[in-house]
């Protein structure tokens, strides 16, 4: 699983183990169709060592690599390599969704949705994307396949983040709580506030920030901000408001006009970057590609002639791969909203 993607959710083990075909039983296939029979073909003329299927020991089912078994049992094999998952049933259709959607035959939409209708009632604690990770949509969709769910059960205060983390469905009576503790021990630091009140660090800055202010602690949505610093807008981190009024104040359109400094300088003063692990990298990605544009001439002239080439494609490479980020990042951007 990647590093981004934390829950509660365990592993297959990383034993190989050698087991006879005749004991395994057919998959809680999150294909709502079975079986492909033309990929069992492929997977039979490929000359290539397939890896080892995961099955779930207690019931001996599998869990991913049913046309790998399928194929070994047309080539008349009598045994097979796995790796036992020893979960609960639950977890493993999970894994078995996960697994498929991200490689061998992709899942089609219908199946990624029904198994993301399935994973909403078993694993109900899960946030919308934690599920969308794992089923293969955008937690926009699973919001909505949740809210027409019939099978979701009491209604839950809080949800698991992929980080392994729980937070509130609703951050107000957090933001309340903080306020209330704030208030009453401002010497409390508010690492310990947010952590008493299931909240971000960033979202507990807020929350002093707008008491230091004389507003309420839980913003109000559909109004404009009313701050005497609009600097201080950035910190609105729930709505994004402020952050949109200063990108327009320091010319962040896509042309030449805009200008990077000033847009660096607003995302430093945003709490949910600067106090969270991925936020400062970022951060400090960004200041070295604006060292590199204010200082170009100079680093042109510095790279020595034996060195220049290699230098050009490494530069080229970070291009290509900061132009990716930000296409993802827009597609998902576009996805969630």
């Amino acid at each position: 699983m990647a590093h981004h993607e934390r829950d509660d959710l365990a592993h297959p083990g990383d034993v190989v183990h050698t087991v006879s075909v005749d004991l395994l039983h057919a998959s809680d296939s999150p294909r709502l169709g079975g079986e492909c029979q033309e990929h069992t073909e492929l997977i039979l003329t490929a000359d290539v060592d397939l890896p080892p299927i995961f099955v779930h020991r207690p019931t001996m089912r599998v869990i991913d690599g049913m046309h790998r078994l399928r194929a070994a049992r047309i080539r008349g094999d009598q045994t097979i390599q796995v790796r036992y998952f020893d979960g609960s049933a639950a977890d493993a259709f999970v894994l078995a969704v996960r697994s498929n959607v991200r490689h061998g035959l992709p899942l089609s939409q219908a199946d990624r949705t029904a198994a993301a209708e399935r994973i909403i009632v078993t694993h109900r604690q899960w946030s919308d994307r934690a599920i969308a990770s794992a089923a293969g949509l955008s937690p926009k969709t699973v919001a909505s396949i949740r809210r027409r769910s019939t099978g979701e059960g009491p209604h839950l205060n809080a949800r698991l983040g992929r980080d392994g983390r729980m937070r509130p469905v609703d951050a107000s009576e957090g933001r309340r709580e903080a306020s209330r503790l704030i208030t009453e021990h401002p010497d409390l630091p508010l690492r310990e506030v947010a952590r008493r009140c299931g909240i971000s660090l960033g979202t507990a800055h807020d929350v002093r920030e707008r008491l230091r202010l004389g507003q309420g602690p839980v913003p109000e949505r559909g109004r404009g901000d009313s701050r005497s610093d609009r600097g201080t807008a950035a910190l609105d981190e729930e709505t994004g408001r402020g952050v949109t009024v200063l990108l327009a104040d320091c010319g962040s359109g896509r042309g030449p006009d805009r200008d990077p400094e000033a847009l660096l300088r607003l995302l430093r003063k945003d709490p949910s970057l600067r106090f969270t692990e991925t936020g400062r990298a970022l951060l400090r990605l960004f200041d070295v590609h604006a060292r590199v544009s204010g200082s170009r001439e100079e680093l042109i002239s510095g790279v020595p002639a034996h060195c220049a080439e290699l230098i050009v494609d490494l530069a080229d490479d970070c291009a290509r791969a900061w132009h990716q980020f930000a296409e993802e990042l827009r597609t998902r951007r576009q996805e969630s909203a």
